[in-house]
């Protein structure tokens, strides 16, 4: 149809008549022109273009992407079509990012400015029209991306429409049919038509007066979206599909991408791009599509050109795989049709990828650029690739080189060189560990940033503040600091947060540009220099424009867990995620890897360890899913824990550290038999640890013994923050807290898990109050936020003030943060705390951050420095029912050195029971201990709902000794009372008591009378 189609760019001419540029396209004619001004022909369409007013808002660079394709150039034919007749565009097509540079292209080459807006589902009214903003202790309203396009006469881009919440988009509807827009300052939005009308009967100050505004007539809007419900979002409402003129863009067909391919890796095997691009087209036919697969991230094949041209040696496999990860969100069945695709595209899944190493890194000075020599297999290379200002990398002396981290860490600086890439692996299989290696490398500053589940768009870009004086302002979030100063961000748990939020960094990670809330814009570094150099502006001038330039070395590494088949949230790795990043897998690290590093760091361990180390393979690899659940208890982060404490405790029993690692003591009864199972498969036995009745405690000015332990106390001013209470000692808590006080000595932060009423607070308590150590308390709950996690917000003098909470003036002072009710704060929020705990890191709402002891950047007005005395002890109620919490143990344990605290023993809980009840009877305390001990197997059996604890037992006995005259029958009734509306309790709970002596629910049907 378009045979002929020709396009022709008349771009600026200078003073003396000379062309600065033509574009060529292949296969079309250029037509070059001379002329005053400047025309875009395509075909037979063509259009005058005025020069921008302000340069820094054009698209800048996107030409210069890539030679026009006759698809382009179709589309861009339309686009030219429809913005003569006035007529606003919808480029709808699969994820990626097509369809966003094929309408930065039209704009540059139209010389149009842009504002855009990403919609997400935090969108809201306030976003598109106007903002309040407190200045000077008055309410002021500032113009949206929305209202400067309509005033200004530029091109308003919607991205994500489909993203957008219901009913609001709708409030554009009038904007887009007939130019007009009531603004919440007043002001109304006209059209050019009528303003200019009414002009000519009226003064310029009689429609300033009446708040009348003109919307210029070069005013376009190009909303970006995916079809629905293919994709997942809302469907478009009628009144704004209506509105607007759509193209369907797809990606480029297959000759077009072989050509570019080629082009950009002149040194590669013809062969291997073949292979490649034949097997991405094959996996988004229809067939493909039929089964199900998301779709292949087509845009993504130019960035494995510069792969294949800096390492002509590696692998199709390799290059298809950080494309397209599959083992990582598929199941068996699509998994084997993916496969069948490589099979018949010749491209071996395995087996194939030689080791490799970083050899050398030497930076370039002055360049931000480091060279990097790379052996590959038999064969090596140097590349060069960007990197930090750092004068040397944070040495990590806990980092043990294996050779398939190493060669990791090759594929990752292979996809650095040109990307920013995800690292996907299960829990604590050592991403972190693995990417700060890189970091480390190429001497890079890290910015850590946790994701959760709540997070929203806003705290990923800017945050809203207010200064002293009341004024509202917007704060650069640590990722644009990053971004601006050359850092490399690490996104820590992408597959927590909701797929819209992330929308927003799509356009920063594919395209290097981002358009903040306050109006500021992030472009790309050459952009940014282009413009500079093109128009003769100063950096002055650019950030006047609120324009500011990307470093060049700035790098997104994002950090995820696998998708989880059959999960809630369903799978996060959509077609949308898949199109961002390149991306990487990894596996947990075999037993002989995790035996080389833990011989390297603690030297040779018991026998107990290596078996630990063939369990925790076995469980890893087992087919069985109960079995393979297991395995997340035993990640590399908690055998190494595991290896450093049997290294300074080597009498540790082996069955007692995987029961406490796993918290067998709750697992379901099958999981338990399983788990047993394995141990006795591999030879891990050995006799329970039994109480020593003779273990005690001793306090001394400076130190404390409990059992064979002693450690010094701590030497504190703070005496009133150190806690002060009754404990009476028996032997089972004893020896929980000798286990605890180890731990404490290595430097662990504990987490206590156990039922209701067990002393989980009683036991950190009396640890502490035995250390002398002062104490901080935070108590959580269903409306735990991230910010009030980490800072209180305050009111003085009308101006809201954050003070620092327990958790931040612990880490300051060196204190230790008790969390209690862990469980109960949703575990989205809570991670939180994992860079904390892992690096002693955490960035807090109020732009300041946690940094470890000997930070670089320690001393810093915004910075603050881990205490090297602080400590945290987590408190949570075990997992599962009948506790409503969420399982805070499944989610952050393998960070923290677990303990289960049981109910004592009968033994113990008498002594116990005796010290609270002196007077009471002893047969009396029996019958308690004996009754409660039998109902509490009851409920380890799922017999009885209700686990009832030593507090009730506690509780009865208080009564007895205040009150000894009460009758025993009677007093129970206040804990049994909560089931006298449950029939069925009553059935199991009574029988008990009675068999024990314990006189309750005597009715006339329990009443006989003995024969005379």
């Amino acid at each position: 149809m378009y045979k002929s189609l020709r396009l022709s760019v008349l771009t600026r001419i200078l003073d003396d008549g000379a062309l600065l540029r033509t574009v060529k396209a292949k296969g079309v004619e250029t037509i070059r022109s001379y002329s005053d001004g400047k025309t875009v022909t395509i075909g037979e369409v063509a259009k005058e273009v005025i020069p921008p007013k302000k340069p820094q808002y054009a698209p800048h660079k996107y030409l210069s992407m890539g030679e026009l394709t006759q698809t382009t150039l179709r589309h861009l034919r339309w686009m030219l079509q429809k913005d003569l007749l006035g007529q606003d565009i919808f480029l709808i097509g699969r994820p990626g990012s097509t369809r966003r540079q094929l309408a930065m292209v039209f704009l540059e080459m139209t010389g149009r400015e842009v504002e855009y807006i990403c919609l997400s589902r935090d969108t809201t009214e306030a976003d598109l029209k106007q903002r309040r903003e407190i200045k000077n202790g008055t309410a002021i309203y500032f113009d949206q991306s929305a209202v400067r396009a309509a005033t200004e006469g530029r091109v308003l881009i919607l991205e994500g429409v489909e993203k957008a919440e219901r009913n609001v988009l709708p409030i554009l509807n009038n904007l887009l049919e007939n130019r007009e827009m009531h603004l919440e300052d007043g002001r109304f939005l006209v059209p050019a038509s009528r303003y200019d009308k009414l002009l000519k009967d009226h003064s310029q100050e009689e429609l300033d007066r009446w708040n009348l505004v003109r919307v210029s007539e070069d005013f376009r809007v190009i909303a970006l979206g995916l079809p629905i419900p293919k994709y997942a979002g809302n469907p478009l409402d009628p009144p704004l599909r209506s509105r607007f003129q759509a193209r369907n863009v797809s990606h480029r067909n297959y000759e077009e991408q072989l050509a570019a391919l080629k082009s950009m890796a002149p040194n590669a095997d013809p062969s291997k791009l073949s292979q490649v691009l034949s097997c991405s087209y094959a996996l988004v036919s229809d067939e493909a599509i039929s089964l199900g697969l998301p779709d292949f991230p087509v845009d993504n094949i130019s960035l494995t050109g510069e792969i294949f041209n800096r390492f002509p040696d590696i692998t199709p496999f390799s290059v298809i795989n950080r494309l397209y990860p599959y083992k990582s969100f598929l199941v068996r069945e699509s998994l084997e049709a993916v496969e069948n695709t490589y099979k018949t595209f010749q491209i071996p899944t395995s087996g194939l990828d030689p080791r490799s190493k970083v050899e050398e890194v030497r930076t370039v000075s002055g360049s931000g650029l480091a060279d990097c020599a790379v052996s590959y297999g038999q064969s090596s290379s140097r590349v060069r690739v960007p990197c930090g200002s750092l004068e040397s990398g944070e040495a990590n002396s806990d980092y043990i080189q294996t050779d398939y981290q190493e060669s990791l860490v090759v594929d990752l600086l292979q996809s650095h060189l040109v990307s920013d890439f995800c690292l996907i692996g299960p829990k604590g299989c050592g991403k972190s560990a693995t990417v700060l290696r890189l970091a480390n490398l190429l001497k890079y500053e890290v910015e850590q940033i946790v994701l959760y589940q709540d997070i929203t768009s806003r705290d990923l870009l800017q945050q809203r503040n207010t200064l002293p004086n009341g004024d509202t302002v917007w704060q650069n979030s640590p990722l644009i600091q990053a971004a601006l100063e050359g850092k490399m961000a690490i996104l820590d748990g992408i597959d927590r947060v909701h797929s819209s939020i992330l929308s927003v960094i799509h356009r920063l990670v594919q395209d290097r540009e981002v358009q903040l809330y306050d109006g500021k814009r992030l472009i790309r570094h050459d952009r940014y220099d282009g413009i500079k150099e093109k128009y003769g502006l100063s950096d002055e001038d650019m950030l006047k424009s609120g324009t500011l330039r990307i470093h060049p070395s700035f790098r997104i590494v994002a950090l995820a867990e696998p998708a989880k088949q059959g999960a809630s949230r369903g799978n996060w790795l959509t077609a949308e995620m898949i199109s961002l990043f390149l991306f990487h897998e990894m596996r947990p690290l075999s037993s002989a890897e995790e035996n080389k590093i833990i011989l390297k760091l603690y030297g040779v361990v018991n026998v107990g360890m290596d078996r630990i180390l063939k369990l925790a393979s076995f469980l890893r690899n087992s087919e069985d899913p109960i079995l393979a659940s297991l395995s997340t208890s035993f990640s590399t982060r908690q055998l190494l824990r595991i290896a450093k404490r049997m290294e300074k405790f080597p009498m540790d029993n082996a069955v007692e550290t995987i029961h406490k690692a796993s918290l067998a003591r709750f697992l379901p009864p099958l999981a338990k038999e399983a788990l047993d199972k394995a141990l006795e498969v591999h030879g891990i036995t050995g006799p329970k640890i039994s109480e020593d009745p003779n273990i005690k405690c001793r306090v001394d000015a400076d130190k404390v013994t409990i059992g064979k332990t002693t450690v010094s106390r701590y030497v504190t001013e703070t005496k009133t923050k150190v806690p002060d209470i009754a404990f009476y000692d028996v032997p089972q808590h004893l020896m929980l807290m000798e286990w605890l006080l180890q731990d404490f000595t290595l430097g662990e932060h504990l987490l206590l898990v156990g039922n209701q009423g067990v002393g989980k607070n009683k036991i950190a308590d009396r640890l502490l109050q035995l250390l002398n150590r002062p104490r901080e308390y935070i108590q959580l709950h269903r409306d735990t936020t991230v910010q009030t996690l980490t800072l209180q917000p305050t009111v003085k003098d009308g101006i809201v003030t954050f003070e620092d909470s327990p958790l931040v003036q612990a880490v300051k002072q060196g204190h230790v943060l008790v969390v209690d009710e862990a469980d109960k704060a949703p575990t989205h929020v809570t991670c939180i705390l994992k860079t904390l705990v892992e690096r002693g890191e955490m960035a807090l709402s109020d732009g300041r951050k946690i940094v470890p002891k000997g930070h670089a950047k320690a001393g810093d007005k915004d910075i603050i420095e881990v205490h090297p005395d602080f400590r945290m002890i987590v408190l949570a109620n075990r997992p599962g029912f009948p506790f409503l919490g969420n399982d805070f143990f499944g989610a952050l344990g393998d960070l923290f050195s677990s303990h289960v605290v049981d109910n004592p023993d009968p033994e113990s809980e008498v002594s116990l029971l005796k010290y609270y009840g002196p007077d009471v009877p002893e047969a009396t305390i029996m019958k308690l201990v004996k009754a409660f001990g039998e109902l509490r197997n009851m409920s380890d059996k799922g017999l009885v709902q209700y686990p009832y604890s030593t507090r009730e037992v506690v509780n009865i006995v208080k009564h007895l000794q205040k009150f000894p005259k009460e009758g025993l029958g009677t007093v129970v009734q206040n804990v049994f009372d909560f089931d006298e509306y449950s029939s069925s309790a009553l059935e199991t709970v009574i029988p008990i008591l009675q068999k024990h002596g314990i006189p309750v629910g005597a009715h006339l049907q329990n009443v006989f009378l003995s024969k005379e």
